[in-house]
């Protein structure tokens, strides 16, 4: 599923629809991708107005249309936004086109587990405002984090990190890469961890969303050299920093790679 930072480029492709009038709608009503929502009133409203703005936080998008139209887009596994040809002839995994005049915004999923949301109004809706912090705003504190760790004592620090309502846009890579960063070992329990690696965290989960935003984020380049992402998932991998053969196994559900040296 793609993280904070393969969003933040996906709601860059889409940028360069900006400013530029919708001609037309098509989309596939009734799909589960479109559950809840009005599709023929957005599709009404969408149609003749202009992409005005878009925003990334979490794991989800939102783009602001002239007239009142709001679409919050959520990419699920396998659902990705592209930029297509002007005369582009939608396929059947192609749920939600917008045509332009020079090009046309495409959002496809082939196995349907993103989500469109829809709302008509002056104000940004309810559940783009009430997302939890970014994991690199002001907001994400250190106390912030010392909270939910010791509210959270019993569960790993791995299956922490990937919680959405305190690390939102962490995911798997993500969150083997700050805790091999901050050598901490992913099934140790948040109550186990010592001040000092909970401030570690804190500040290794900032720092790599950072980076990540500024290159995967950019370009979909791959992260700096020497970070963990680029031997997770080699056969025989060695840690970048000690050489070290890596170590496997299932935690909060996902498959995780450490460092039995460095992450003790």
């Amino acid at each position: 599923m793609p993280e904070l930072a393969e969003v933040e480029y996906y709601r860059r492709v889409w940028d360069a629809g900006l400013r530029q009038p919708i001609a037309r709608v098509a989309l596939h009503a009734g799909k589960r991708l479109f559950r809840g929502e009005d599709t023929a009133r957005l599709a009404e409203l969408i149609a003749g107005s202009r992409l005005a703005g878009s925003e990334a936080r979490a794991k989800q998008m939102l783009f602001r249309f002239s007239g009142g139209a709001w679409l919050g887009v959520h990419l699920g596994m396998t659902g990705e936004l592209r930029v297509e040809a002007a005369d582009f002839t939608p396929g059947k995994h192609d749920h939600l086109v917008l045509f332009q005049r020079r090009q046309t915004l495409v959002f496809r999923d082939p196995r349907m587990f993103g989500r469109v949301r829809f709302h008509e109004g002056k104000r940004a809706p309810e559940w783009w405002t009430a997302l939890p912090p970014a994991v690199t705003s002001p907001e994400f504190t250190l106390d912030f984090v010392r909270e939910f760790f010791t509210r959270r004592a019993r569960l790993a620090v791995k299956a922490a990190l990937l919680q959405q309502e305190r690390f939102p846009g962490v995911g798997n890579w993500m969150a083997d890469e700050i805790l091999w960063r901050a050598r901490v070992d992913p099934r140790t329990l948040c109550g186990k961890l010592k001040p000092a690696l909970v401030k570690s965290v804190w500040r290794e989960t900032r720092e790599v969303s950072a980076t990540a935003l500024a290159t995967v984020g950019v370009d979909f380049s791959d992260p700096p050299e020497g970070w963990f992402f680029h031997v997770r998932w080699k056969d025989g991998g060695h840690c970048p920093r000690c050489s070290a053969s890596l170590n496997t196994a299932t935690v909060g559900g996902r498959t995780t790679r450490w460092c039995p040296r460095c992450q003790r």
